[in-house]
Protein backbone atom coordinates (compact mmCIF):
# COMPACT_ATOMS: atom_id res chain seq x y z
CA UNK A 1 0.00 0.00 0.00
CA UNK A 2 1.87 3.33 -1.09
CA UNK A 3 0.63 6.76 0.15
CA UNK A 4 -0.87 9.58 -2.12
CA UNK A 5 -0.02 12.77 -1.46
CA UNK A 6 2.49 12.03 2.40
CA UNK A 7 5.57 13.65 2.30
CA UNK A 8 7.32 10.66 3.07
CA UNK A 9 6.59 9.49 -0.71
CA UNK A 10 7.52 12.97 -2.99
CA UNK A 11 10.29 12.46 -5.24
CA UNK A 12 12.54 14.67 -3.57
CA UNK A 13 13.66 12.21 -1.21
CA UNK A 14 15.58 10.71 -3.14
CA UNK A 15 15.85 12.79 -6.13
CA UNK A 16 16.07 16.82 -4.04
CA UNK A 17 17.35 18.11 -7.13
CA UNK A 18 14.69 17.45 -9.55
CA UNK A 19 12.08 19.37 -11.30
CA UNK A 20 9.56 17.74 -10.09
CA UNK A 21 10.61 17.11 -6.04
CA UNK A 22 7.48 18.60 -4.74
CA UNK A 23 5.60 16.13 -6.65
CA UNK A 24 4.54 12.31 -5.28
CA UNK A 25 4.98 8.95 -6.97
CA UNK A 26 1.25 8.35 -6.43
CA UNK A 27 -1.51 10.81 -6.50
CA UNK A 28 -5.21 9.57 -7.64
CA UNK A 29 -3.70 6.93 -9.94
CA UNK A 30 -5.49 5.82 -13.13
CA UNK A 31 -3.53 3.16 -14.74
CA UNK A 32 -0.66 1.20 -13.67
CA UNK A 33 2.43 -0.93 -15.53
CA UNK A 34 5.27 -2.58 -14.32
CA UNK A 35 8.60 -3.16 -15.65
CA UNK A 36 9.05 -7.21 -14.78
CA UNK A 37 12.59 -6.95 -15.24
CA UNK A 38 12.99 -4.52 -11.74
CA UNK A 39 9.69 -5.22 -10.07
CA UNK A 40 9.29 -1.13 -10.69
CA UNK A 41 6.21 -0.06 -10.77
CA UNK A 42 4.93 2.97 -12.98
CA UNK A 43 1.48 4.40 -12.32
CA UNK A 44 -0.53 7.32 -14.61
CA UNK A 45 -1.95 9.82 -12.56
CA UNK A 46 -4.33 12.71 -12.40
CA UNK A 47 -3.94 14.41 -9.55
CA UNK A 48 -5.59 17.63 -10.32
CA UNK A 49 -8.60 15.84 -12.33
CA UNK A 50 -9.15 14.93 -15.92
CA UNK A 51 -8.96 18.77 -16.98
CA UNK A 52 -5.49 19.19 -15.29
CA UNK A 53 -2.13 18.45 -15.52
CA UNK A 54 -1.11 14.86 -15.50
CA UNK A 55 2.04 12.93 -14.09
CA UNK A 56 3.43 9.67 -14.08
CA UNK A 57 5.94 8.37 -12.24
CA UNK A 58 8.62 5.34 -11.94
CA UNK A 59 8.43 3.85 -8.35
CA UNK A 60 11.00 1.53 -6.49
CA UNK A 61 9.41 -1.38 -4.73
CA UNK A 62 9.56 0.55 -1.38
CA UNK A 63 6.90 3.10 -2.89
CA UNK A 64 9.08 5.71 -3.40
CA UNK A 65 10.18 7.54 -6.51
CA UNK A 66 13.26 5.99 -8.30
CA UNK A 67 16.27 6.81 -6.12
CA UNK A 68 19.69 6.69 -8.18
CA UNK A 69 17.49 8.17 -11.59
CA UNK A 70 19.18 8.03 -15.15
CA UNK A 71 18.55 12.31 -14.81
CA UNK A 72 18.34 13.64 -11.94
CA UNK A 73 16.12 16.72 -13.00
CA UNK A 74 13.71 13.99 -13.17
CA UNK A 75 14.14 11.76 -10.63
CA UNK A 76 11.41 9.18 -10.87
CA UNK A 77 8.01 11.64 -11.81
CA UNK A 78 7.14 13.25 -14.68
CA UNK A 79 4.87 16.37 -14.20
CA UNK A 80 2.95 18.79 -16.97
CA UNK A 81 5.49 19.95 -19.25
CA UNK A 82 8.90 20.23 -16.37
CA UNK A 83 10.12 17.06 -17.48
CA UNK A 84 10.41 17.50 -21.24
CA UNK A 85 13.61 17.03 -23.16
CA UNK A 86 13.93 20.53 -23.41
CA UNK A 87 14.03 20.81 -20.19
CA UNK A 88 15.88 17.99 -18.94
CA UNK A 89 18.43 17.63 -21.39
CA UNK A 90 20.77 20.59 -23.37
CA UNK A 91 18.33 20.29 -26.36
CA UNK A 92 17.06 23.24 -27.69
CA UNK A 93 13.59 21.06 -28.47
CA UNK A 94 11.68 18.44 -28.67
CA UNK A 95 11.53 15.71 -30.97
CA UNK A 96 8.00 15.73 -30.78
CA UNK A 97 5.84 18.37 -28.90
CA UNK A 98 4.09 17.27 -26.01
CA UNK A 99 3.35 17.27 -22.44
CA UNK A 100 1.28 16.20 -19.69
CA UNK A 101 -1.01 18.60 -19.94
CA UNK A 102 -4.30 16.68 -18.89
CA UNK A 103 -5.06 13.72 -16.64
CA UNK A 104 -2.93 10.77 -17.44
CA UNK A 105 -5.51 7.92 -17.19
CA UNK A 106 -3.47 4.47 -18.73
CA UNK A 107 0.07 3.69 -19.67
CA UNK A 108 2.13 1.14 -20.57
CA UNK A 109 6.09 0.17 -21.01
CA UNK A 110 7.25 0.33 -24.39
CA UNK A 111 10.83 -1.35 -24.06
CA UNK A 112 14.10 0.01 -24.78
CA UNK A 113 14.51 2.91 -26.63
CA UNK A 114 15.09 3.12 -30.43
CA UNK A 115 17.74 5.81 -29.95
CA UNK A 116 20.47 2.76 -28.80
CA UNK A 117 20.48 3.97 -25.16
CA UNK A 118 19.31 0.84 -23.86
CA UNK A 119 16.90 2.93 -21.57
CA UNK A 120 13.40 2.06 -20.72
CA UNK A 121 10.59 4.26 -22.45
CA UNK A 122 7.04 4.29 -21.81
CA UNK A 123 3.79 5.82 -22.92
CA UNK A 124 1.06 7.68 -20.79
CA UNK A 125 -2.43 8.01 -22.68
CA UNK A 126 -4.20 11.14 -21.08
CA UNK A 127 -7.82 12.51 -20.95
CA UNK A 128 -7.69 14.20 -24.16
CA UNK A 129 -6.49 11.82 -26.44
CA UNK A 130 -2.86 12.38 -26.81
CA UNK A 131 0.33 10.15 -26.07
CA UNK A 132 3.27 11.11 -24.75
CA UNK A 133 6.25 8.64 -24.26
CA UNK A 134 8.72 9.08 -21.51
CA UNK A 135 12.56 8.44 -21.82
CA UNK A 136 13.48 7.38 -18.30
CA UNK A 137 17.39 9.47 -19.48
CA UNK A 138 16.07 12.02 -21.87
CA UNK A 139 12.86 13.24 -20.67
CA UNK A 140 9.34 13.32 -22.14
CA UNK A 141 8.45 13.78 -25.97
CA UNK A 142 4.58 14.04 -27.64
CA UNK A 143 4.04 11.02 -29.61
CA UNK A 144 0.25 11.51 -30.77
CA UNK A 145 -1.77 14.84 -30.69
CA UNK A 146 -5.14 14.87 -28.71
CA UNK A 147 -8.14 13.26 -30.18
CA UNK A 148 -5.82 10.41 -31.43
CA UNK A 149 -7.77 8.17 -28.73
CA UNK A 150 -11.32 9.18 -28.61
CA UNK A 151 -10.78 11.98 -25.03
CA UNK A 152 -12.69 11.03 -21.99
CA UNK A 153 -12.22 15.21 -20.45
CA UNK A 154 -15.74 15.93 -18.65
CA UNK A 155 -17.11 12.41 -19.00
CA UNK A 156 -18.54 10.48 -15.92
CA UNK A 157 -19.50 6.83 -15.19
CA UNK A 158 -23.24 6.15 -15.23
CA UNK A 159 -24.68 6.05 -11.83
CA UNK A 160 -24.67 4.62 -9.19
CA UNK A 161 -20.42 5.40 -9.28
CA UNK A 162 -20.58 8.85 -10.54
CA UNK A 163 -17.39 9.43 -9.10
CA UNK A 164 -15.03 6.57 -9.67
CA UNK A 165 -12.85 8.72 -12.51
CA UNK A 166 -13.00 7.04 -16.07
CA UNK A 167 -9.59 5.76 -17.38
CA UNK A 168 -7.82 4.22 -20.62
CA UNK A 169 -7.10 0.58 -20.27
CA UNK A 170 -3.72 -0.15 -22.49
CA UNK A 171 -2.11 -2.64 -23.74
CA UNK A 172 1.05 -3.44 -26.05
CA UNK A 173 1.99 -5.19 -28.85
CA UNK A 174 5.93 -5.85 -29.48
CA UNK A 175 5.05 -8.01 -32.08
CA UNK A 176 3.07 -6.44 -34.83
CA UNK A 177 4.72 -7.62 -38.52
CA UNK A 178 5.81 -3.59 -40.10
CA UNK A 179 5.54 -1.30 -37.00
CA UNK A 180 8.12 -1.48 -33.94
CA UNK A 181 4.95 -1.48 -31.91
CA UNK A 182 1.53 -1.93 -31.67
CA UNK A 183 -0.89 0.15 -28.58
CA UNK A 184 -3.96 -1.11 -27.98
CA UNK A 185 -6.84 1.93 -25.74
CA UNK A 186 -9.76 1.39 -24.85
CA UNK A 187 -12.59 3.84 -25.46
CA UNK A 188 -15.51 3.50 -22.80
CA UNK A 189 -17.78 6.11 -24.14
CA UNK A 190 -17.81 4.71 -27.59
CA UNK A 191 -17.48 0.88 -27.33
CA UNK A 192 -14.35 0.90 -29.17
CA UNK A 193 -10.91 -0.28 -28.65
CA UNK A 194 -8.19 2.33 -30.89
CA UNK A 195 -5.61 0.24 -32.27
CA UNK A 196 -2.26 2.32 -32.68
CA UNK A 197 0.64 1.53 -34.76
CA UNK A 198 4.07 2.81 -33.92
CA UNK A 199 7.03 3.36 -36.34
CA UNK A 200 10.57 4.82 -35.32
CA UNK A 201 10.38 8.82 -35.86
CA UNK A 202 13.94 10.68 -36.61
CA UNK A 203 17.63 9.46 -36.33
CA UNK A 204 19.95 8.22 -34.33
CA UNK A 205 21.13 9.72 -31.33
CA UNK A 206 17.59 11.46 -31.31
CA UNK A 207 14.87 8.49 -32.49
CA UNK A 208 11.62 8.05 -30.68
CA UNK A 209 8.57 5.98 -31.05
CA UNK A 210 6.29 8.13 -33.89
CA UNK A 211 2.84 7.61 -34.61
CA UNK A 212 1.76 5.71 -37.67
CA UNK A 213 -1.81 4.22 -38.46
CA UNK A 214 -5.03 4.22 -36.55
CA UNK A 215 -7.75 2.17 -36.88
CA UNK A 216 -10.46 1.01 -34.73
CA UNK A 217 -12.22 -2.50 -32.99
CA UNK A 218 -15.80 -2.28 -32.82
CA UNK A 219 -17.86 -5.11 -31.46
CA UNK A 220 -21.46 -5.20 -29.84
CA UNK A 221 -19.63 -7.64 -27.13
CA UNK A 222 -18.07 -3.55 -26.03
CA UNK A 223 -20.16 -2.56 -23.52
CA UNK A 224 -18.19 0.17 -21.73
CA UNK A 225 -14.55 -1.16 -22.12
CA UNK A 226 -12.93 0.07 -19.01
CA UNK A 227 -9.40 -1.71 -18.90
CA UNK A 228 -7.56 -4.84 -21.11
CA UNK A 229 -5.07 -7.19 -20.07
CA UNK A 230 -3.02 -10.24 -21.94
CA UNK A 231 -4.34 -13.24 -21.68
CA UNK A 232 -0.64 -14.18 -22.14
CA UNK A 233 1.82 -11.92 -21.01
CA UNK A 234 5.35 -12.07 -22.79
CA UNK A 235 7.58 -13.91 -21.19
CA UNK A 236 9.92 -13.78 -23.82
CA UNK A 237 11.55 -10.80 -23.16
CA UNK A 238 11.45 -10.47 -19.76
CA UNK A 239 13.54 -7.69 -18.93
CA UNK A 240 11.39 -5.25 -21.07
CA UNK A 241 8.08 -6.66 -21.08
CA UNK A 242 5.22 -5.73 -18.38
CA UNK A 243 1.65 -6.33 -17.48
CA UNK A 244 0.43 -4.69 -20.18
CA UNK A 245 2.92 -6.42 -22.79
CA UNK A 246 0.96 -9.29 -24.96
CA UNK A 247 3.19 -12.17 -25.78
CA UNK A 248 3.42 -12.82 -29.26
CA UNK A 249 0.19 -13.91 -31.01
CA UNK A 250 -1.48 -13.39 -27.48
CA UNK A 251 -5.36 -12.74 -27.40
CA UNK A 252 -6.51 -10.07 -24.56
CA UNK A 253 -8.98 -9.23 -22.34
CA UNK A 254 -11.36 -6.69 -22.26
CA UNK A 255 -13.21 -5.48 -18.86
CA UNK A 256 -17.08 -4.20 -19.84
CA UNK A 257 -17.74 -2.01 -16.98
CA UNK A 258 -21.81 -1.63 -18.64
CA UNK A 259 -22.68 -5.34 -18.01
CA UNK A 260 -19.81 -6.27 -15.65
CA UNK A 261 -18.71 -8.68 -18.45
CA UNK A 262 -15.17 -9.94 -19.42
CA UNK A 263 -14.64 -10.68 -23.11
CA UNK A 264 -11.49 -12.59 -24.81
CA UNK A 265 -10.31 -10.84 -27.63
CA UNK A 266 -8.18 -11.46 -30.51
CA UNK A 267 -5.95 -9.24 -31.85
CA UNK A 268 -7.92 -8.49 -34.82
CA UNK A 269 -11.50 -7.92 -32.70
CA UNK A 270 -12.62 -11.55 -32.87
CA UNK A 271 -14.97 -12.50 -30.02
CA UNK A 272 -13.58 -15.59 -28.39
CA UNK A 273 -15.56 -16.09 -25.44
CA UNK A 274 -17.65 -13.55 -23.07
CA UNK A 275 -18.02 -14.76 -19.32
CA UNK A 276 -20.39 -12.70 -17.05
CA UNK A 277 -19.50 -12.08 -13.29
CA UNK A 278 -23.20 -12.86 -11.70
CA UNK A 279 -22.15 -12.58 -7.83
CA UNK A 280 -19.84 -11.94 -4.88
CA UNK A 281 -19.22 -14.47 -2.32
CA UNK A 282 -22.99 -15.46 -3.28
CA UNK A 283 -24.25 -12.42 -3.83
CA UNK A 284 -25.96 -11.28 -7.03
CA UNK A 285 -23.56 -8.80 -9.05
CA UNK A 286 -26.13 -6.11 -10.40
CA UNK A 287 -24.80 -3.30 -12.58
CA UNK A 288 -27.08 -1.22 -10.32
CA UNK A 289 -25.09 -2.43 -7.33
CA UNK A 290 -20.96 -2.53 -8.76
CA UNK A 291 -19.30 -2.22 -11.64
CA UNK A 292 -15.80 -3.29 -13.30
CA UNK A 293 -12.88 -1.46 -12.87
CA UNK A 294 -9.96 -2.69 -13.67
CA UNK A 295 -8.40 -6.10 -14.65
CA UNK A 296 -4.78 -8.07 -14.79
CA UNK A 297 -3.73 -11.65 -15.54
CA UNK A 298 -1.46 -14.22 -13.50
CA UNK A 299 1.82 -15.22 -15.26
CA UNK A 300 2.02 -17.85 -15.69
CA UNK A 301 -2.03 -17.65 -17.11
CA UNK A 302 -4.60 -19.10 -15.13
CA UNK A 303 -6.12 -16.53 -13.17
CA UNK A 304 -7.68 -13.59 -13.19
CA UNK A 305 -8.00 -10.53 -11.05
CA UNK A 306 -10.33 -7.91 -11.30
CA UNK A 307 -11.31 -4.52 -9.34
CA UNK A 308 -15.51 -3.63 -8.81
CA UNK A 309 -16.45 -0.70 -7.42
CA UNK A 310 -19.90 0.05 -5.98
CA UNK A 311 -21.85 2.18 -4.07
CA UNK A 312 -20.63 3.17 -0.59
CA UNK A 313 -24.19 1.96 1.02
CA UNK A 314 -23.87 -1.62 -0.55
CA UNK A 315 -20.99 -3.23 -2.26
CA UNK A 316 -18.08 -0.79 -1.32
CA UNK A 317 -15.68 -2.41 -3.77
CA UNK A 318 -12.78 -5.12 -3.86
CA UNK A 319 -10.86 -7.57 -6.36
CA UNK A 320 -11.45 -10.70 -7.14
CA UNK A 321 -9.83 -13.61 -8.45
CA UNK A 322 -11.35 -15.31 -11.34
CA UNK A 323 -10.43 -18.66 -13.49
CA UNK A 324 -8.82 -17.68 -16.91
CA UNK A 325 -10.85 -18.71 -20.21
Amino acid sequence: MFSANSPHFLNGVNNGGAKTAQYAGVSNPLGLSNNNAFGRLWPANAPFGDTGAGSSSILDPTGLPLAGAPNPLIGGVYEDSLTDRDVVTTQKRQIIQGSLRKGAVGTALLGPSPDGTCRAVFVVVTADGAIVQEHTAKGLDGLAHGGTVRPILGRSWDPPIGDVEPRFGVVMNPYKQGVVRQLFVTEPFHNTIAVINLVNFGTAPNQVFGLGSVSRISSPSLNLPVDLAPVKRDVDNVNWASNTTLDDGSDFYVANRGDNTIVRMRQDGGVVAVRRITSINGHPLSVDDANLNGIASSTPEGTIYVTVTGHPSQIQGGVLALPAF
